[in-house]
């Protein structure tokens, strides 16, 4: 069956108004301007509200309850997510889970301890191929017998045919972990930990690597201060130099021992280079031998099939991808729509036809949508305030719900929204993805108010100064919440 036409249950969309007794607490008549509170804010922050789309609506009305600039096109940051991981839920299943094979591209010898030949690993694009789940996989290999490889490691990468281009284009930081492109077989998303430690009995910071791959070198001359923590990766004064083989990192400026231990991940050789020696480290510390090196290539049909790793479901994935707003998982996912609905390899053209496909098969139509990556980890992604409300308001009926509804940060507790409002009413009352890029914040999600009813909310602002907007949307939550002052703009009564 064509993934695209599983039953979904329509949520219809006609613009019909609700009757004012329909929404008791909210004032009457339709698309309202900005709540005054949050009016307020954003002049006090110096965003004009031409700047700002703001949609707010009961999840069964047919009508918004505040619809400012709601159709206009926005660039939605990481909001952007959300479409993709409902996707993904739909489109794929709550179940659904990646796979990464293992093939003897060669002649076993009888007691299967030596492989004359290469061994092959196959991806299909796992986002939580981790450090720890790359052990568990080979393990399973030594378990079943297997020391000796005398051939190559072989990467058959094959499944993703996506360019990455260059990781530095997005906002010249090529090195850091949310730049990396997505790869089908991707280890560890290719990053290297740097831990941070303060040691006051020394009057040291210790720094340590993991993983330490060959070729790495670390120089610490961090001094350890005793000043609040405040932001503490600006505080560091670090510099790397990156070569095809090697890569040597300089650790400089002051660490706040008030900071405790932090971790500053970094992405420092390409993916063949970095999963080659990775698994010659695991490999060797597992009791086994590798003969040749490594390179790319297509697993033969020959091939023999060792064992298979399933990767978490994606119903747990996707509460990395919101909750931690992760953009390289979400680009794995994003591809891994196209394969799965408009067949191997996964191409971005393929993912954008998948997902325009299963919005269609909603009775969706969002012309202003714009795509490149599916994580809005870009500068060209466009969606409508009103679009996005919409589908939040879509999901909330969907048999996906219960998955897609936990995969987001949970206002004051966790996520990237742990540390917004832990003093106001509103903590633990919503689940909110948030989004922020240079002139970029947004947030969108649910919020339960205090009348028991579950409320959509969707706020984009497109702005230079949009960074020091955070009091207009805790605003705008607190005032969903409810209920505000009286005789403010828009107020419950």
């Amino acid at each position: 069956m064509n993934l695209l036409h599983r039953a979904f249950r329509p949520l219809a969309l006609a613009a019909a108004v609700f009757a004012a007794a329909a929404l008791p607490g909210f004032a009457t008549g339709a698309e309202g301007g900005l709540p005054a509170p949050v009016a307020q804010a954003l002049k006090q922050a110096g965003i004009p509200e031409a700047a700002v789309a703001v949609y707010v609506q009961e999840v069964e009305a047919r009508a918004p309850l505040v619809a400012v600039n709601a159709d206009r096109s926005m660039n939605p940051a990481s909001v952007m997510k959300l479409l993709t991981t409902y996707a993904g839920l739909e489109i794929l299943g709550p179940a659904f889970t990646w796979g990464t094979e293992v093939y003897a591209g060669g002649a076993l010898e009888p007691d299967r301890a030596t492989l004359r030949g290469d061994l092959i690993l196959k991806g299909y694009g796992d986002p939580k191929l981790s450090l720890e789940n790359f052990w568990l996989l080979l393990r399973r290999l030594r378990e079943a017998g297997l020391r000796h490889i005398s051939g190559d490691l072989v990467l058959d990468g094959q499944y993703f045919a996506a360019a990455n281009g260059d990781p530095g284009a997005f906002d010249n930081r090529p090195l850091r972990a949310y730049n990396a492109g997505p790869e089908a077989l991707m280890v560890n998303a290719r990053v290297v930990n740097f831990r941070f430690v303060p040691d006051p009995a020394e009057n040291r910071v210790r720094v340590t690597a993991d993983p330490v791959p060959a070729g790495l070198q670390l120089l610490n001359q961090l001094a350890l201060s005793s000043g609040p923590c405040n932001d503490w990766r600006a505080a560091l004064d670090w510099d790397a130099k990156v070569a095809a083989d090697q890569a040597s990192v300089a650790f400089r400026g002051s660490y706040a021992a008030e900071c405790g231990e932090k971790a500053l991940p970094l992405v420092l050789f390409e993916n063949q280079r970095y999963v080659h020696g990775l698994f010659k480290d695991l490999w060797t510390g597992l009791g086994g031998t590798l003969q040749g090196g490594v390179r790319q290539g297509a697993t033969p049909p020959g091939a023999q099939l060792l064992y298979r790793h399933s990767s978490p479901p994606l119903a747990d994935v996707v509460r990395d991808i919101n909750k931690f707003s992760n953009n390289v998982m979400a680009r794995q996912l994003y591809l891994t729509l196209g394969a799965a609905a408009n067949g191997e390899p996964a191409t971005s053209a393929k993912s954008l036809a998948a997902v325009k496909g299963w919005l269609a098969a909603k009775r969706m139509e969002f012309p202003e949508l714009v795509l490149e990556n599916g994580s809005g980890l870009s500068r060209i992604e466009r969606l409508s305030a009103r679009h996005l409300g919409e589908l939040l308001a879509a999901a909330y009926a969907s048999p996906v719900m219960p998955e897609f509804m936990a995969s987001l940060p949970i206002i004051a507790l966790d996520g990237t929204m742990k540390s917004r409002l832990r003093d106001s009413a509103a903590a633990g009352r919503g689940h909110i993805k948030t989004g922020l890029l240079d002139g970029v914040k947004t947030l969108g999600g649910y919020v339960l108010d205090s009348r028991g009813r579950r409320i959509v909310i969707v706020f984009l602002i497109n702005h230079p100064k949009a960074v020091q907007a955070q009091a207009a949307m805790d605003a705008l939550l607190q005032w969903v919440y409810g209920p505000p002052a009286a005789g403010k703009c828009c107020a419950r009564r």
